[in-house]
Order: structure tokens, then C-alpha cells, then sequence
């Protein structure tokens, strides 16, 4: 996960993408003026910066500017603006900003924003050596899956790429709550593990809002700790 510098003067602002992105599984630093920023800079080497445009002491172009000039721009920055023009997002890109955001800002403008500009500057990976794949095999159109010990085979037939095809065995001579909470568990295991483990993918994948997510995780005894990524996941 990346190390995200955030830039605002207003402190609603910062707190809200910190926790966003702490979410998500980055570490997140925060200034609230180009001091700040320009200090932590120098001490983080930050993988993305989100900068915020009106500050009072130095505006976000003026810092952009500045560390383009001292060849400090060594990272993507996303500028943002709730008075911002189409001037000022021409004028901000032009002086090295990857992209722009207007506030207020949507969580999936933002969460694509940050993947969008950590994947244009991550460096190529080799790809994996391939050792063995899996086989699958599919049923035949209109069959159901053979159940066996009274118990059904649920399988997920999905992209090998993904890593996450998956299957699940559940007995069906018990009591309906029991089973039910096997299912539930095994379904929020899976989409945890498909979005290694953010809390707001999985909160909009299953239509849930995340406190009633957490506290249904809670009840069916997810480990959670497995699924975190990295400090803040």
C-alpha cells in the first residue's frame, strides 16, 4: 500500500481522507498549510500527494510550482478545490498535477483518483511464474450440484487471476439460523477477501453501511485481523 500525504486547511477535510484511505490500507500523513507539507515532504518521500489549492499561508499552485522548480516532484499529486475553475485545473496540470478534484468529493471519484495515479507510477512487476493451475470443472446446463451427506457443494467459478475461486460446503440438516450464519460468514469472508479486506468495498459490494457491517462481521465471528492490509487496512 502507498504512503498518501493529504493537504487542507480545513480539518473536516483531512480527517474524512485520512479515514477513507486508512481504509483502503495506505498510511496517510497530514498538513494543514504548505509548511507542513513541505516539511513532511522531506521527511516521508510520499508515494501520492493530495493538495489542496486555497491555503492561507501558500496556495497549492504556488507549492506545486516550488517543488517542480527544486525537482522535488518526485510523486504524483492530485490538486483539489471546492472554488475551483477549469483555468485552475489547466494551469495546476500544466505545473505537474496528475489530476483534480472538486469538492466535495465522492468516494468513488476519490478511490479512483488515488488507484489511478499510484498504478501510472508503480513500477513494472515481473510477471509470476506460472507452477500450476487449478482445474475446474463446470456442471452441465439445467444440473444441480450432487448433494452428499445431506450437505450441498457451493462452488464460485471465477478468473483463475483473481486467486479467489473458492468452495464452500454447507450442511443443510441443521437448524435454519445455523445455517444461515454459515452462509453469511462464508459470504462476507469471501467479498473481504476479494477487496483485501477495505471495509468500504465491501460495505458497497454487499449494500450495507459499514457500522452495521462491522457489527454483523462481529456477530458471526469474522476475523477481521486476517484480512487487514497494511497498518490502516
Amino acid at each position: 500500500m502507498a504512503t498518501i500525504l493529504v493537504v487542507d486547511d480545513e480539518l473536516g477535510i483531512r480527517a474524512l481522507l485520512s479515514e477513507i484511505l486508512s481504509d483502503e490500507g495506505h498510511t496517510i500523513e497530514l498538513a494543514e498549510n504548505a509548511t507542513q507539507a513541505r516539511a513532511a515532504r522531506e521527511r516521508m518521500r510520499p508515494d501520492l500527494v493530495l493538495l489542496d489549492i486555497w491555503m492561507p499561508d501558500v496556495d497549492g499552485v504556488t507549492l506545486l510550482k516550488e517543488w517542480g522548480g527544486a525537482g522535488l516532484l518526485t510523486m504524483p499529486v492530485i490538486m483539489m478545490s471546492g472554488h475551483g475553475t477549469i483555468d485552475t485545473a489547466v494551469e495546476a496540470t500544466k505545473f505537474g498535477a496528475i489530476a483534480f478534484l472538486e469538492k466535495p468529493i465522492t468516494l468513488q471519484k476519490l478511490l479512483r483518483a488515488v488507484e489511478q495515479a499510484l498504478v501510472k507510477t508503480a513500477p513494472p512487476r515481473p510477471a509470476p511464474a506460472v507452477v500450476g493451475l487449478p482445474s475446474y470443472t463446470r456442471a452441465e446446463p439445467g444440473s444441480l450440484p450432487a448433494a452428499t451427506n445431506h450437505g450441498i457443494a457451493l462452488s464460485s467459478h471465477l478468473p483463475i487471476s483473481n486467486a479467489l475461486a473458492s468452495e464452500q460446503s454447507f450442511e443443510l440438516d441443521r437448524p435454519l439460523r445455523e445455517a444461515r450464519d454459515a452462509f453469511e460468514k462464508s459470504y462476507f469472508e469471501f467479498h473481504l477477501a476479494k477487496e483485501n479486506g477495505s471495509m468500504t468495498r465491501v460495505a458497497e459490494k454487499t449494500g450495507l453501511e459499514r457500522t452495521h457491517l462491522y457489527r454483523k462481521l462481529k456477530q458471526l465471528g469474522v476475523d477481521l485481523s486476517r484480512n487487514k492490509r497494511g497498518s490502516g487496512g
